[in-house]
């Protein structure tokens, strides 16, 4: 019997059955609920904050389809406002959000208004110096959703870098983050640096992309004694406390709410041999591998233009599990990253040889070897939990440092 699932079904229970005579017994942790909050002001909206820095000034944005003010987005609002943008940066998915994780973006020109457009992902993943000869500012906005190895903030640090070795501002317009009710995960060991994992933070960091500018600045993470100019315009009426319901899917594998909150419990799945519903209509929200022994659910990875190419298991029916409803649910709930699912299929997998990718992309992700090797040697989920203790306790400490909103606690 798998006990590791049924604690997931459990949690789910206490949430549905609010007319229950007697409480359903759990093993989870369940705090109060979050509020969700609709006043939120984010740094894009504050115009009257940023485009006195930006007049009279060559302006690079950096930017994908989250990158909007109100319904429209920021470059148009910019231009409408007479602000000289030379040129558009786009992090991975592209400038308008449109291509799958890994994608090569090309240069060329944004259709819709003729400037450049440079891709900050593939071969030149940092800004070079001729690409920012001629700006003066690089205006960060992007939506992050609090996971460290989402690769917008790795993104930002080369934009941070690359204007400090140049003499460039860097306006960071600050958004909430979705993720940013609780900090969980192990702390990256920086043997294992990588564009999933540039700085000694947790997975699940607890920061929004301007408090982790705040933080790459002021902890030194630039390398080379850099500095850069550096502003950032907060948002208004947002606290780490809340939730925060993105208006706009920040990635195609990540169309949802659903997929937001289980993002940190699920991406480390992604250097093993269980698919995470790339290729369906549920990714991020299911999890299942061929002639997996446990599960009922079943799917079939396939190609989908501008969303999944080649997905593991293409073609082939997966067996594993629906956690579409768990994910709206469980993780506002409990404010943790929920690791049975990794413990448990790697307990139940028929061949264990197999189960992480023989490249050990899962310790880049996860941002140490440590936990690969705890999942093999049977730790469980509470002796996990402790390893990562003390480092987390050191990181809030850090951290502090650096909030700009009332935290969470």
């Amino acid at each position: 019997m798998i006990r590791w699932f049924f604690i997931a079904l459990q949690s789910l229970l206490v949430l549905s059955c609010t007319q229950a005579q007697q409480p359903v017994p759990v093993t989870v942790k369940v705090s109060e609920p979050l509020k969700v909050d609709s006043t939120i002001v984010t740094g894009a909206e504050r115009t009257e904050m940023y485009l006195p820095l930006l007049q009279n000034k060559r302006v690079g944005v950096v930017a994908n389809q989250t990158s909007v003010i109100g319904k429209t987005h920021l470059v148009d609002s910019l231009l409408a406002l007479d602000i000289k943008v030379v040129k558009v940066f786009a992090p991975e998915h592209g400038f308008r959000g449109e291509a799958e994780a890994g994608a090569t973006i090309k240069d060329g020109k944004d259709t819709k208004t003729g400037i450049p457009l440079i891709s900050l992902y593939g071969k030149n993943k940092k800004p070079t110096a001729e690409m920012i000869q001629d700006v003066d500012v690089l205006l960060f906005d992007i939506q992050d959703v609090g996971a460290r190895f989402y690769t917008y903030i790795s993104t930002m640090h080369y934009v941070m870098e690359a204007a400090a070795e140049n003499n460039k501002s860097v306006i960071v317009l600050d958004r909430p983050n979705p993720n940013g009710f609780y900090i969980d995960g192990p702390v990256l060991d920086m043997k294992f640096h990588s564009f999933v994992g540039m700085h000694p933070i947790p997975i699940v960091h607890g920061c929004t992309v301007g408090e982790l500018a705040l933080m790459i600045q002021g902890e030194g993470w630039l390398g080379k004694q850099l500095k850069c100019d550096l502003t950032v315009i907060p948002c208004l009426n947002y606290e780490h406390s809340d939730l925060y319901e993105l208006p706009i899917p920040p990635s195609p594998n990540l169309p949802n709410m659903a997929a937001v909150y289980l993002y940190p419990s699920l991406c480390w799945f992604e250097g093993t041999m269980v698919s995470v519903g790339r290729g369906t209509d549920l990714p991020f929200q299911s999890i299942g591998y061929p002639n997996n022994p446990t599960g009922r659910y079943k799917f079939v990875p396939k190609d989908i233009p501008g969303i999944a190419t080649n997905p593991p298991h293409k073609g082939q029916e997966c067996t594993g599990h629906n956690l579409h409803e768990f994910g709206m649910f469980y993780i506002t709930t409990s404010r943790e990253l929920y690791l049975e699912w990794i413990l448990g299929l790697y307990a139940e997998c028929p061949d264990k040889s197999k189960f992480f990718n023989a490249n050990l992309f899962f310790d880049k992700l996860a941002g140490t070897d440590k936990v690969r090797k705890q999942i093999i040697a049977g730790t469980t989920s509470d002796e996990l939990r402790k390893s990562w203790k003390a480092d987390l306790e050191e990181y809030r400490k850090m951290r502090a440092k650096y909030l700009l909103y009332k935290d969470y606690e």
